[in-house]
């Protein structure tokens, strides 16, 4: 049987450097989001601003929300073990269905309670309650960058839903900026726009829940990945002296990286040990060329059968 072109300890070495990074990552997230909340919900306290609250409130959910996502990240790097022979990736998975949940929650809550506050008539707030706000903007961008960046390089559904919880605080803080604005150019006639800033917060964070939700219930659901990381596979896969024709491919995705499943078809004239090494060499092949690929299992199947597309 071939060996291995990566062996055993430098893979599991590689994996836990991506479990690290995540972790670095969200452990920042939370350290961020809490300066953000508590700065805000102060703000928007003292200056009686409604926008301003809301995206505290929203902000003190992030806490929640990235140290869920630490807590997922940190099952979801145990090795295999007899219960669980394809490790523990999917508590990841369950970890950004969680985030999903709690920014759609949230999101009706805030809302609600913009919503309540429309007729409240109140001075407007001072200009430095803007401050929060714009600082939140700069920071959240810089967190949803990274996110995305490294949420993409280790294939991490959490990170990536956490991102996406970056990028809608930016959007509801420009909203809640902009509300703000208006009730500091015109408290009169704009007196309300602070409560409907609010309003938009809530409704923008609901939007990403829902989206989070979406895409994490589809990789649950073992969905298949992209069509090119399909033909990838195929392309590696059929490269394989030996290998005739690729019959089947699926794959679905456990943490950061996929289960591949493959039926490969070969001379039927062969004896069952080179049919063995040709399979071996497929599972070798994958695996060094793709890194997001965690394991292969292969099927042999005689060449001249039916061909599926």
């Amino acid at each position: 049987m071939p060996a291995d072109p990566i062996p055993a300890t430098l893979r599991i070495q590689s994996n836990e450097a991506d479990w690290q990074l995540g972790r670095r990552v969200a452990i920042a997230s939370v350290a961020v989001s809490a300066v953000l909340a508590l700065a805000n919900i102060a703000v928007g306290y003292v200056a009686n601003s409604t926008s301003v609250l809301a995206a505290g409130l929203e902000f003190a959910g992030d806490v929640v929300a990235s140290l869920l996502v630490l807590f997922g990240m940190m099952v979801a790097a145990r090795p295999a073990d007899s219960n669980h022979p394809y490790g523990h990736g999917r508590a990841e998975i369950l970890t950004a269905l969680a985030v999903g949940t709690i920014l759609f929650l949230a999101g009706i809550g805030i809302s609600f309670r913009s919503l309540q506050k429309i007729d409240e008539i109140h001075p407007a707030p001072p200009l430095w309650a803007l401050w929060p706000l714009v600082g939140a903007i700069v920071a959240r961008a810089g967190m949803a960058a990274l996110k995305f960046r490294v949420g993409k390089r280790i294939q991490s559904s959490a990170l990536a839903a956490d991102a996406w919880n970056d990028l809608v605080d930016i959007i509801s803080a420009f909203a809640a900026l902009t509300a703000l604005g208006l009730s500091l150019a015109d408290s009169d006639r704009f007196r309300a726009a602070d409560h409907y800033g609010g309003f938009a917060v809530g409704f923008f964070v609901i939007i990403t829940g829902l989206r989070v939700l979406r895409e994490s219930s589809l990789e649950l659901m073992d969905t298949m990945p992209d069509g090119e990381q399909i033909a990838q596979i195929r392309a590696h896969a059929v490269g394989v002296p030996g290998v005739v024709a690729i019959e089947k491919c699926y794959a679905r995705k456990t943490g950061l990286q996929y289960h591949v499943d493959l039926h490969v078809e070969v001379d039927p004239h062969i004896t069952v040990q080179a049919s063995h090494e040709i399979a071996s060499e497929v599972r070798a092949h994958l695996r060094a060329k793709l890194p997001w690929v965690a394991d292969v299992l292969v099927h042999i199947e005689p060449a001249g059968g039916a061909m599926l597309p």
